[in-house]
């Protein structure tokens, strides 16, 4: 009898959600055979077999959420095929390093501050003291604190454990807000000249471009436990893109070297595949700098933008609206662009932030 265990899936990850089995208890598989899929960073992977053998047991069930390393499946007869914890994909030497840096544990009960009649009577009403907001003496909870949130909770659906997509974004939205010093200037960019005929992500992504030229250290990983930051040549950005089970971040490729024809074809392309969910997993890693296109939903101008690690940057485009400008010294009225740029402050300064602002602008008022 062999153990199969979860293997490392990459990004040092810590767990992923099984979507569906390829096999039955009692099949006989051969190595490398596709055996389950799952789900993890946005993406659905397909695990192969480590074995030659027949399954003699699936020990967990689509919708279940496995640790790195727990046990999977259970072989007999299996071949000599050895599982030395495969790795699906690979990742980039300072995203791994950092990503191994990122890991939290929950708070503990023991810093919940409440005497024990108080903690009976939250088991009683199976309340869990940690999300509870204590109005007692130096934010003690109460009894009446307990009560309150009981009643709150009665009036609300049960919870609902986050899977896949939200849940992953979930993780990393908790990795950076433990790890990031984040900051954030806006501005706006007078886009008459060119809006009626002009592609506005791509040039957004040309802007990011002549940013990153002006202040190159935006396009960078940082490294928090070595207090480092490695310059990376190439821009490689991540588009957010919004779907009905969430937030896909893919990856467009070295955006510098290519016309904006290829552009808008790796644009379409990367959409299609995210609404799909057939894009690979190598497609959603490495973005060395984040564009967050929040304006087309026609709502919001300004945002105070959420960094990813290793990432040092993300830059946001709000709603497109007229506004009054100064023309020539005349007043007109003008469609402008409002652009939020959120820097991690432990490797950005403020003026090198402004500069790759001032720089986006430019790029972005340019006639054709």
């Amino acid at each position: 009898m062999r153990t199969f265990n979860l293997p490392d899936l990459g990004e040092g990850l810590s767990e992923a959600e099984i979507v569906n089995w390829h096999v039955s208890e009692g099949d006989r598989v051969v190595a490398d055979q596709p055996l389950v899929s799952v789900e993890t960073d946005k993406a659905v992977v397909e695990v192969p077999s480590p074995f030659t053998g027949t399954v003699v047991a699936l020990k967990a069930r689509p919708g279940d959420i496995i640790e790195i390393g727990k046990a999977i499946a259970e072989f007999d007869d299996a071949g000599v095929h050895e599982d030395k914890g495969t790795v699906v994909g690979s990742v980039p030497e300072q995203e791994a390093t950092v990503a191994a840096e990122l890991t939290h544990e929950a708070p503990s009960h023991a810093t919940v501050r409440a005497i024990p009649a108080v903690r009976a009577l939250a088991r009683k009403l199976g309340v869990d003291l940690v999300g509870v907001d204590g109005t007692g003496a130096g934010g003690a909870i109460t009894a009446e604190d307990v009560r309150r949130y009981a009643g709150a909770m009665s009036d609300a659906g049960p919870p609902q454990p986050l899977h896949g997509v939200r849940r992953s974004m979930a993780q990393k939205m908790e990795q950076s807000h433990a790890e990031i010093v984040p900051a954030s200037i806006y501005d706006e960019a007078d886009v008459e000249c060119w809006i009626d005929s002009g592609d506005i992500t791509v040039r957004m992504i040309r802007a990011i471009v002549a940013g990153c030229t002006v202040s190159p250290i935006l396009n960078a990983w940082y490294n928090g436990k070595e207090k480092s930051v490695r310059v990376i040549k190439k821009i490689d950005v991540g588009m957010a893109i919004n779907t009905g089970d969430g937030l896909f971040v893919a990856v467009m490729r070295d955006v510098a070297s290519r016309d904006d024809a290829d552009l808008r074809r790796g644009l379409n392309n990367l959409k299609a595949a995210v609404q799909a969910r057939q894009i690979p997993l190598e497609e959603m890693r490495g973005a060395t700098i984040t564009l967050s296109n929040f304006g087309v939903s026609g709502a919001g101008r300004f945002a105070n933008l959420v960094i990813v690690p290793p990432q040092v940057a993300i830059v946001g485009a709000g709603t497109i609206r007229p506004q009054v400008v100064a023309n020539k010294g005349q007043p007109a009225i003008h469609r402008t662009l409002p652009l939020s740029l959120t820097f991690d402050h432990r490797a950005i300064t403020g003026i090198e932030a402004a500069n790759f602002l001032k720089a986006m602008i430019t790029a972005l008022e340019e006639r054709g």
